[in-house]
């Protein structure tokens, strides 16, 4: 049953908070600044209104998880934390007598709230911030950073003995286990490197146990679950390799050509003028962050809370036909270096004006004839243009004393953003490298504090949230005059 507020004044509570709290602390600000009351509303439809016992209020429970990630906390920390320091407890709500909510009930409201609760709340707050005028930026920044995920990595031969002792552990009710224990439970690790013929009987075993497994039981049960993962294991059908059974939503990615990690990739949107993250995604690790869908999906976002920019920028890896043409379709400049090398990357240095629908070299001239072919257009450019030019961009060398170019449609696309905000887009671009580094060092989010996407996405959200906070916090100083609003928003 949800908790109501107290609203009466308790003396000995001003006493003690009066004496005790200290005169300037950014959690008094944050406080004083930031009504999280609508947390109460917002989730109190996962609450009943007359069984079970009196809950503590949801915006005590989710200020003492802000308290855990602006402080890299474990819920046992934060616990004792709040039993002990007074400006903690003053922080999340409660009063001097009140009991402190216990490191159990932190996990209860996170799985109840769950991912999508977690998202309304951070959303929220970049609203609000919209709002107040905080975000007028008119860049927008795109990037990913990977998270490793809480797991050890077994070999093969250990991942198919625990995946088959965790399937049998699944149906310790069911009858028949004990003869499915003696026939395919090996509880002993192989410590050493399995030879060739340790893991083919392995192989074969566990073949045998999907086999006599499969089907039996209800598709949402957890022995079928972990069945399928087995089945992924032995014949996988894309990357999407289950790694582990402590984590099976965590897969292998690349956090670099050469450097392997295994877990997943928080994607985030920056806006540049206020340095404000107005969305993120959490997905595997071995998800291009890149894909159209994510791109799309991260723009869509922005969009749904009323966020829009001139112009967007990544990395190199987000330099693709289809990212490109939907960047532009939402009337943004797309500023991405280009992936492609050799012969035709001189071809970055040409402008593609796609109002008068003419292409420019270097040095400023544009071509006598255009003809139209599949999938691009042949650009001649005359003698009389190209016989002074020191030709320093690589231009093939003229056939019958013409420049000719075929450019594709696609590349047509990327020449239209070749404008001289584009290099200073590529400077800018480097904030959200160092919000990144600023969630790794002083958040913890190197490493994924649960097992499983969602509630790494939960990690993800509440991470950047309690930088978001401590971003709107700092611009409010500056802009004293917007503080009393902000207090009054519930």
């Amino acid at each position: 049953m949800l908790g109501k507020p107290n609203m009466q004044e308790d003396f000995f509570n001003s006493f003690v908070y009066g004496h005790l709290l200290p005169k300037e602390h950014l959690l008094l600000d944050i406080k004083r600044n930031l009504d999280f009351s609508f947390v109460d509303s917002e989730t109190g439809d996962l609450y009943s209104d007359t069984r079970g016992r009196r809950s503590f209020l949801p915006q005590v429970l989710f200020r003492m998880l802000f308290l855990e990630f602006l402080y890299s906390l474990s819920d046992r920390d934060i616990v004792e934390q709040i039993q002990t320091n007074v400006l903690f407890r003053y922080f999340a709500g409660l009063s001097i007598q009140e009991p402190t909510p216990d490191d159990t009930t932190l996990v209860v409201f996170r799985k109840r709230l769950g991912e999508d609760k977690f998202k309304f709340i951070f959303n929220k707050i970049v609203v609000r911030a919209r709002d107040l005028g905080l975000i007028k930026g008119d860049l927008k920044i795109l990037d990913a950073t990977h998270i490793i995920a809480d797991i050890a990595i077994p070999n093969t031969v250990n991942l198919l003995r625990q995946g088959r002792i965790k399937a049998i552990e699944a149906l310790s009710k069911e009858p028949g286990q004990a003869k499915l224990k003696e026939k395919y439970l090996i509880e002993e690790k192989a410590y050493k490197k399995p030879s060739k013929e340790d893991l083919a009987a392995e192989v074969k075993l566990t073949s045998e146990f999907i086999k006599e497994l499969k089907g039996r039981y209800k598709a949402n049960s957890e022995t079928n679950k972990i069945i399928d993962h087995l089945d992924k294991i032995l014949n996988p059908q894309d990357e999407a390799r289950p790694l582990s059974f402590a984590d099976p939503d965590a897969r292998g990615g690349y956090k670099s050509p050469t450097k392997k990690f295994v877990g997943y990739k928080a994607h985030a949107s920056l806006d540049d003028g206020s340095q404000i993250v107005t969305s993120v995604d959490t997905v595997p690790g071995n998800t291009n962050e890149a894909d159209n869908e994510d791109v799309r999906k991260l723009i869509q976002q922005d969009e749904d809370k009323g966020i829009t920019q001139k112009a967007l920028v990544a990395d190199a890896l987000y330099d693709s036909a289809l990212n490109r043409k939907t960047i532009h379709s939402k009337d943004m400049a797309a500023y991405m270096p280009s992936r492609n090398s050799g012969k035709s990357k001189f071809l970055d240095s040409f402008i593609y004006d796609k109002d008068t629908d003419t292409l420019i070299c270097p040095e400023g001239y544009s071509p006598i004839s255009k003809t139209r072919q599949e999938q691009g257009y042949l650009y001649v450019f005359s003698t009389g243009s190209c016989r002074h030019c020191n030709n320093n961009y690589g231009c093939p060398k003229p056939n019958c004393k013409r420049i000719r170019l075929f450019i594709s449609d696609d590349y047509l696309e990327k020449l239209i953003d070749n404008t001289p905000q584009r290099i200073q887009a590529f400077i800018q671009r480097k904030a959200i490298e160092r919000k990144f580094g600023e969630a790794k060092k002083w958040h913890n989010l190197t490493r994924a504090r649960y097992r499983g996407r969602w509630r790494v996405a939960i990690q993800v959200l509440m991470t950047f949230l309690v930088i978001n906070v401590k971003r709107i916090i700092k611009l409010l100083r500056l802009q004293p005059d917007l503080a009393p609003v902000l207090a009054g928003y519930g």
